[in-house]
């Protein structure tokens, strides 16, 4: 843990060499991939989206053998290592795999660690602290997609390994943003089937989050499982809402009108058409 006014972040290497976690990958990272993710995780931080930080960029001696574009031409490039930020690396699929393996009892304690490390608002004597935890991260999980499409980023791997249980964005793999409105935009040359568009950012969450319900349900009564179900099911309006209130702002709209709107769907047709 790194501590800074108060605050506590965990310190992460990003292209140091196999790790219990490298799924027989070679755990080593590129330059060229390392120079992005430190410029848009500052990039992001500054335009206000919540964020891993970079804190820094080592160039490596070692080669590192890479298709670049996932077309068979391997070629050789310069590594490098990044010591990542971020309040913690927890992620959906960090409960997700221990459901999946009938870890209840590990899943349990991991979670109630997380809730009292990173959720302080949840009592941890509540016996609906699951729910809540839950509620908190949906909402939380539909502000970020917003943030992301108010500034057209495209994550690239929306898997629930890439989604952060504190709703930051995580894991720069393949990224980019839109140079115009363009809702079928795919940066991952490797999405072949679009799974991972722009367009499709919100709903890839959705998935996401009923992945992380699935988890949740074995720790849940009968009853918190259909709440659970019923604020999913208020994901949907949340994002929109937040993303309207962030459209509103660029266009500089105040108050409410009914033609609000329209008007930004007008205007993104436009930006289409154009």
């Amino acid at each position: 843990y790194f501590c800074r006014h108060g605050e506590r972040w965990e310190l992460q290497l990003k292209g140091s060499g196999k790790t219990p976690y490298s799924r027989n990958g070679d755990g080593r990272a590129v330059l060229r991939s390392s120079v992005r993710e430190f410029l848009c995780s500052e990039a992001m931080h500054y335009l206000g989206i919540p964020t891993s930080r970079a804190a820094s960029l080592v160039v490596s001696d070692d080669d590192v053998w890479r298709d670049r574009f996932y077309n068979g031409n391997i070629k050789k490039e310069r590594g490098a290592v990044v010591l990542r930020v971020a309040k913690s690396w927890f992620r959906i699929g960090s409960l997700e795999i221990l459901a999946h393996s009938g870890e209840l009892d590990l899943e349990r304690r991991l979670l109630d660690f997380i809730i009292q490390e990173h959720f302080p608002s949840i009592a941890m004597n509540d016996s609906k602290r699951y729910l809540e935890f839950f509620s908190t991260v949906v909402s939380e999980t539909a502000d970020l997609m917003a943030l992301w499409m108010s500034v057209g980023f495209a994550h690239g791997v929306c898997n629930t390994d890439n989604f952060s249980l504190l709703s930051v964005t995580i894991d720069y793999g393949p990224f980019g943003f839109m140079d115009s409105y363009d809702p079928n935009f795919v940066p991952n040359t490797s999405d072949d089937e679009g799974r991972y568009k722009i367009g499709n950012q919100a709903n890839v969450g959705l998935f996401n989050l009923s992945k992380l319900l699935q988890a949740l349900k074995p720790l849940l009564d009968p009853r918190q499982k259909q709440l659970a179900s019923q604020v999913l099911e208020g994901y949907g309006e949340h994002y929109y809402m937040r993303l309207t209130e962030l459209f509103k702002r660029k266009l500089g709209l105040l108050g409410e009108n009914e033609d609000d709107n329209y008007l930004i769907a007008f205007l993104l047709k436009v930006s289409l058409l154009c």
